[in-house]
């Protein structure tokens, strides 16, 4: 083997060395590298879309029963979504702090939660709903000891009260114009201007004294947090194009929100985003703080009344034929009582005696004449019974005679007889209690309300009885339905 031949394989063996070496040394890692699993900003991105969807598939009933648990889930998003930046977006979640981990978990778990009770809706899914959205606000409490970044804990209303002013047509008396002197018609037109918004009318009466609108009282929102304040710029609430600074007051943010930045719809609630804008050094953190607006008309009712009736009833009874036999020169009496039937009582002012037969005989050979019988009532009768006697009685010593006899009477009773009194579908007012009379003769009512033209409950007992935004008193005869926006669940 040459010098040079030698040299080469050393050569490659060496590099073969080298190269498994550089194999078994790890790379350094690019901070912020992902490790496994996704992403920070991938989580939060899946995260935020489930939250859309999850307002979006809510109707009414969910609103109602699910809002404080949504309410949850959206501010433990957007605390997450706000430490994003400080900890990494392109960071594995299994790579944060256990209090972050903790709370993205809590998340997933009340997500999880919240899609379960929207697709089979129920207490018990509410119920397990309830309990994700309170472990949720243990951990969305316990980022306050994690960094002093911007933290809402719970804002205020959940309900944004209904409009006053809805759009009512108000129907005041005025004197008649008077005729053209040529005494035609004219059709005047009051077309609407092109873009003008539609509202829906409500037929009401208002006398000339009476003010044609009212005006609606502004919206106070407070939201209640950590670190929320800072010198580079005053918080901010948008909600559609209404934008306004917040007033700092006892720790808390106060926002007054003109009634008309929420619009409202007819029959039925909504949810309404209000967007929470807080300046963070060179950065702009947003809140989603979700409201839900009550419908100008809150919804309507049906009353079913049962009411127990006694109907007359009656029958005609035939009593069964009595026989009294009498020997030759005897005289013979039968007296007969009869009770009524169970449930029946005699009417007797309506019987009649009936002589089915008279027999007589004289030395064996018939004649009737010789029968000088009867049948009559008794006079020692009790109340309720009918008493008959029955008299065989021989016109001749000699004649033998036999008597046939039976009544009839009308029974009369008082049958039981349920029916039902039904009101109608009327409508709920948001202004005005709405009063039913209750029929006294009535033992069972069925109320059956309808909320926000998709909430249904049917309640029945006895008043007072409640529901949300709705309460149930009686006066007297009187049912009195009251809509109260202020009666949350």
């Amino acid at each position: 083997m040459t010098a040079d031949s030698r040299r080469l394989r050393w050569t490659v063996a060496l590099a073969a060395v080298v190269g498994i070496a550089a194999a078994a040394v790890p790379m350094p890692e690019r901070p912020g590298a992902a490790r496994s699993g996704p992403t920070v900003a991938e989580r939060l991105f899946r995260l935020k879309v489930e939250r859309a969807a999850l307002q979006a598939r809510a109707n009414g009933v969910a609103r109602l029963c699910l809002l404080v648990p949504m309410r949850i889930d959206g501010l433990l998003t957007d605390a997450l979504s706000a430490r994003e930046a400080a900890f990494g977006g392109e960071r594995a979640v299994e790579a944060l702090p256990a209090l972050l981990r903790q709370a993205y978990d809590a998340l997933e778990a009340l997500n999880d939660a919240l899609e379960d009770a929207l697709a089979r809706p129920g207490e018990g899914a509410w119920t397990a709903a309830r309990v994700a959205a309170d472990h949720a606000a243990t951990s969305l409490e316990a980022l306050a000891t994690l960094d002093d970044l911007p933290l809402i804990l719970q804002f205020t209303p959940r309900y944004v009260p209904p409009r006053r002013a809805a759009g009512e047509l108000t129907i005041a008396p005025r004197e008649p114009e008077p005729l053209p002197a040529d005494g035609a018609l004219e059709l005047r037109s009051t077309s609407r201007r092109e873009g003008e918004p539609v509202e829906p009318t409500v037929p009401r009466y208002a006398p000339v004294f009476a003010a044609a609108r009212d005006e609606d009282p502004a919206v106070r929102i407070d939201v209640v947090g950590l670190h929320l304040v800072s010198d580079t710029g005053a918080p901010t609430l948008a909600i559609g194009p209404w934008r306004g600074e917040a007033t700092v007051a006892q720790g808390r943010l106060r926002f007054t929100v003109p009634r008309t930045a929420f619009g409202s719809e007819a029959t039925r609630s909504t949810f309404v985003p209000a967007l929470l804008s807080l300046r963070r050094d060179d950065r702009i953190i947003i809140f989603e703080l979700p409201l839900v607006v009550l419908p100008d008309r809150p919804g309507s009712f049906a009353l079913d009344q049962k009411v127990r009736a006694a109907m007359p009833d009656s029958d005609t009874l035939v009593s069964p034929e009595i026989l009294v036999r009498a020997g030759v020169g005897e005289t013979r009496a039968v007296r007969r009582c009869f009770d009524p039937p169970a449930g029946w009582h005699f009417d007797k002012k309506r019987r009649r005696i009936v002589v089915v037969e008279r027999l007589g005989w004289l030395e064996d050979v018939g004649d009737p004449t010789m029968n000088g019988g009867s049948v009559d009532f008794a006079p020692d009768e009790e109340a309720e019974q009918i008493c008959v006697v029955v008299t065989a009685r021989p016109v001749t010593r000699a004649a033998r005679t036999a008597t046939i006899g039976r009544f009839e009477v009308t029974l009369v009773r008082d049958l039981p007889q349920d029916r039902v009194i039904r009101s109608g579908v009327r409508a709920l007012d948001w202004r005005e209690a709405v009063r039913v009379p209750l029929d006294p003769e009535a033992f069972e009512w069925k109320l059956h309300v309808r909320l926000f033209d998709d909430i249904d409950r049917e309640l029945d007992g006895t008043v007072p009885a409640a529901m949300p935004f709705l309460s149930i008193s009686r006066d007297g005869d009187t049912m009195i339905l009251r809509a109260d926006a202020g009666a949350e669940p």
